[in-house]
Order: C-alpha cells, then structure tokens, then sequence
C-alpha cells in the first residue's frame, strides 16, 4: 500500500493562503536550506495529487519553471480529482491569484521561462483523473504499490482530505507571518485530529518544518438523545406550576 501524505504550507495563525487565494507571504522566507529540504522531499513522491483548482495552477506554472522544484514537480505523474471528471483543456482562464503571486516573484528576479519538452508537457496534460466519490477514490489510490501519494492544496481540497482520515503524514512548512485572515487548513473537522510530531527542522529565515503523524482517534462520547416526557411527567408538571407560583 502506499502512504497519502499531505505537503502545505501554513501561516503561524494556521491559514494556507489569504482570502482570495494570495501566496505573496509564502516568498519572504525562503532560503536555499528550505529549498533544498522541499526538493528532497517532492522526489519521495511516487504520484503527486491535486484538485483541479490546483491543477490549473501548476500546469500552467510548473512546466515553464526554472527554479529547482521544477524538476520533481515536472518528473513525478499526477492525478487529479475533479467532481465533474473532466478538465479543461488549457488552465488559462482557471488559475487563481497564486499564479498571480508567482509571476510577479519570477519577474523581480528577472529569470526567464523555460521551455518545456514534449515529456514535460505531456505530464501536465494528461493526468491521471479522479472523480466519484472523494474518500473512495482516495482509498483506492492508497491501495496501489508504490511510493507515496503527495498530495497539494488548495484549501478545500486539503480540508476535505483531512476529513476522509486516511492521511498517514502531514508534512506542515509554518512560515512566521500571521495574515489574520485567510483561508484555513483546519476547518469543519468532525472531532479533534491528535498528531504527533515526528521530526521538525527549522530554516533560517524562519521557516520551520513539521513532520506529523496521525494519532489513534479517541472515540467520541455519544450524546444521550434528550429524555422524552410520558403523559404521566406532563401530568406531574401541570400539578406543580400552581405550587411554585403560590410559593412565590
């Protein structure tokens, strides 16, 4: 079987991305330690996984990149979920404000785009796609041989792989900024998730790695349904009210 481990970045108030979808905080604190530990990481992947939100942004990002993830990125096959199970043919006119973002950190440092092969292309373009029901498929894809699942948020998508409880690994980068407001990685869990850190490794410009594991789940009290009231209860009530309004 393979292990699911989700990869995000967070904020120190436990957001992934601001309101509407802005990773600008996420190229403050980079540094070449981070980089290097991220890359060594994404070559663990034996598939990376993504909704189609994220889909549409690093197709249209990660083929025409220069930057050392690139290389796992572009190498590793991808699989998509899409509710509808279809995607779009070209990602222009689907990305989000992270595109945005990334565009204006490529051109600060006036690196220019590559040029993708036939190869490259052809990962992007011809994903593996999910559809059905999410936590089936999710189970399905653990099923198979091979190295792990890495899968990428996009909020909604990481929130509702959280709520399947079949992640084996958080792989958390907390960035020291804290935006406010934003879009949460943990949202609408139905009982409290209990981790346990594994390993943590700081950076120097003051990112810090975690590395957590999932706990065994303590089972939920069960709520008693309220009592109903016979005839005989609503009897003995009606008797009392005199009583207590006599008393006062």
């Amino acid at each position: 079987m393979r292990r699911l481990v989700l990869k995000m970045s967070v904020t120190l108030d436990g957001f992934v991305c601001g309101p509407n979808g802005e990773l600008d905080w996420l190229f403050q604190s980079a540094d070449e330690r981070l980089t290097a530990w991220t890359v060594a990481s994404l070559w663990q992947a034996g598939l990376h996984l993504m909704g189609s939100r994220t889909y549409y942004d690093m197709a249209s990002w990660w083929p025409y990149s220069t930057e050392p993830f690139a290389a796992p990125m572009n190498a590793v096959p991808k699989a998509v979920y899409t509710s509808s199970g279809v995607l779009h043919a070209s990602p222009a006119g689907h990305t989000t404000h992270a595109v945005e973002d990334a565009l204006r950190a490529r051109r600060a440092s006036a690196s220019a785009p590559a040029m993708p092969s036939e190869a490259v292309a052809r990962s992007w373009t011809h994903p593996s796609i999910l559809s059905g029901d999410f936590a089936g498929a999710m189970a399905r894809l653990k099923r198979e041989s091979g190295k792990d699942v890495v899968a990428h948020g996009g909020a909604r998508f990481a929130q509702s792989l959280i709520a399947t409880g079949l992640i084996d690994e958080y792989q958390l980068v907390v960035h020291p900024v804290a935006l406010r407001r934003g879009q949460p990685l943990f949202c609408g869990l139905p009982h409290p998730l209990r981790l346990q850190l594994v390993h943590a490794t700081a950076f120097p410009a003051g990112a810090v790695a975690h590395i957590y594991r999932p706990l065994p789940q303590s089972p939920q009290p069960q709520i008693p349904e309220p009592r109903r009231i016979h005839h005989a209860d609503r009897r003995i009530e009606r008797r009392s009210v005199p009583v207590l309004s006599a008393s006062r």
